[in-house]
């Protein structure tokens, strides 16, 4: 194999064989470099973008901010990192994450190991050898003992599928790949499809700026004001000389957020004034906190209700349109979709340049050369957005066409929905590694505390085989159906299944309906990823 050339011009090490190839160089994989080549060992990053960053590379749609702390939503394996860098907002905007990845790769020399504009779109397992081989769009094939997928859990757009496009006159941008250069929407008129939480961030936004914007709705979202604020030098101050201790209960915590206040009785248990005033007082707080408020908000179906109709409340004592109100407040129960968190969201449907429509009640048949035609009407637009969300969980890990031992196609594996031991590994697949896979805790929680603790367990796992000597681990294919029997079974037990979402891959057609993340919490999780790797790795075959 020839010498490798990053985009800083650094040149890659010359080798026929890597130790570990990585695919991704957002914070997975970031850190998952850093740790290998703690232990020595020879990694190569593979990375489809021209920078790091991930997800907050690629989503540069207007008003894209992070939805947990910015505080807590950073690394923790370095304490000079933490002391150094400082945060300017309680949420940060996606500029400043990406300047922060940016700053993470400089400071820990990352770039000289990863092979930017390079998308992966073929990986096969050669059981022979016991290498995993890599096939590039552009041609290119890299060799790896080992390979960590680190292609996150929200990279993969749901490419919109409507007809027509190709004879729409105006543009059309989709949130999750918005042009770097930034839209000027100043006189123009523009169509958004979809209020989901790229939606919800962006709606304001553009409203601002357009001549007039039309909103297409299919269902509507809850939605918490984030109360977002400049931080304050005594906040950043008091939080960082408390980082050890809040990175302590962040692992303790059922969504890995220290801040995240959990309350411990039923609301059903308290008075309705009790029970409104908590509601309230989380309200105010802003953030995604609210659901926690009470224990049993996501399993019991009266106690669910108290507080989607608090919310629901909220919307109608902001919108001042009935009928613009009551299309904005959800009939489903509240945290079985994403919960969003929001500046000015539902305030913007008061301004008179913002139209509400219910694509159920007239549906969108697709574009057309002036803009969008639904059933009853054609509405004119100068540019249309498609906020309709990814393919998350397993988009990106299908759209690599990985084919494991013996010629089987993780495609066909995973065509009744995604099955894995841990979120970590699959059956079939040696010396596979998912960082944040279907079945962990990934996307129910900061996804910060969950790429630690996978990234350092695959550290550690791959430093095991190394001091012993092994070549080879593979989950058991029992095991990996226990697992995803009890993801399911902790998943049935919750509300998370009552509505449509992408948790259960619902917006993509033809998608296998299963929920995909683990819905015990991260304390559990870590506890049981920590005994199989003190038991020698039980339920994985070594050899």
């Amino acid at each position: 194999m020839t010498s490798l050339k990053s985009d800083s011009g650094s040149t890659l090490k010359d080798t026929s064989v890597y130790d570990v190839i990585v695919v991704g160089a957002g914070f997975g994989g970031m850190y998952m470099l850093h740790e290998l080549r703690k232990i020595g060992l020879n990694v190569l990053v593979l990375e489809e973008a021209t920078g790091v960053g991930g997800t907050w590379y690629w989503n540069r749609y207007p008003g894209a901010r992070c939805d947990v702390e910015s505080m807590e939503y950073s690394y923790s394996f370095s304490d000079e990192l933490q002391q150094e860098w400082n945060w300017s907002y309680r949420f940060s905007t996606q500029p400043e994450i990406l300047e922060y990845a940016n700053h993470v790769a400089d400071r820990f020399d990352l770039r000289k190991h990863i092979k930017f504009k390079t998308r992966v779109n073929s990986v096969s397992y050669e059981s022979g050898e016991k290498k995993w081989l890599l096939r590039s769009t552009s041609g290119e094939e890299f060799q790896g003992r080992y390979c960590v997928m680190a292609t996150g859990t929200l990279s993969s757009v749901n490419e919109p599928k409507f007809s027509g496009l190709d004879e729409y006159k105006g543009d059309w941008y989709i949130t999750g790949r918005w042009p770097h250069d930034g839209v000027d929407f100043s006189g123009k008129t523009v169509g958004i499809i979809g209020t989901g939480s790229s939606a919800v961030q962006a709606i304001p936004v553009i409203a601002k700026q357009a001549k007039h914007l039309t909103v297409f709705q299919r269902t509507a979202n809850y939605s918490i004001p984030a109360k977002n604020r400049p931080l304050s030098s005594f906040e950043i101050k008091d939080i960082k000389s408390r980082y050890s201790d809040i990175r302590r209960e962040a692992k303790a915590n059922r969504a890995g957020i220290a801040s995240m206040e959990p309350g411990l009785n039923s609301a059903l248990s308290v008075s309705e004034a009790e029970r409104y005033e908590e509601y309230q007082r989380r309200w105010e707080e802003g953030g995604t906190g609210f659901t926690a408020a009470y224990s049993d908000i996501g399993t019991d179906d009266d106690a669910n209700f108290t507080a989607a109709e608090f919310v629901r409340d909220k919307i109608r004592e902001t919108v001042i349109k009935t009928e613009t109100a009551e299309l904005l407040a959800p009939t489903n129960t509240i945290g079985c979709k994403r919960l969003c968190a929001d500046t000015d969201y539902y305030e913007t449907y008061n301004r008179n340049n913002v139209t509400l429509l219910d694509v159920n009640t007239d549906p969108i048949k697709g574009l057309v050369e002036e803009g969008v035609q639904t059933e009853n009407n054609v509405f004119k637009f100068d540019i249309v957005i498609f906020a309709i969300g990814f393919d998350a969980m397993t988009g990106a890990l299908l759209s690599m066409n990985i084919t494991g031992k013996e010629g089987i196609q993780l495609r066909d594996i995973w065509s009744d929905g995604p099955q894995s031991y841990l979120g970590l590994s699959m059956a079939g697949f040696p010396n596979m590694f998912t960082i944040t896979g279907p079945g962990s805790p990934s996307v129910l929680s900061n996804m910060m505390t969950s790429i630690e603790q996978h990234v350092e367990w695959i550290r550690d796992c791959l430093h095991y085989m190394e001091m012993g000597g092994y070549t080879e681990i593979e989950a058991k294919a029992l095991a990996e159906e226990s697992w995803t029997g009890h993801v399911e079974e902790i998943a049935g037990n919750t509300l998370r299944y009552t509505c449509n979402s992408w948790y259960v891959g619902a917006n993509i057609p033809g998608k296998k309906r299963i929920f995909m993340p683990y819905a015990g919490g991260i304390p559990s999780y870590r506890e049981k990823c920590d005994q199989i790797a003190a038991s020698d790795y039980e339920g994985f075959d070594i050899s």
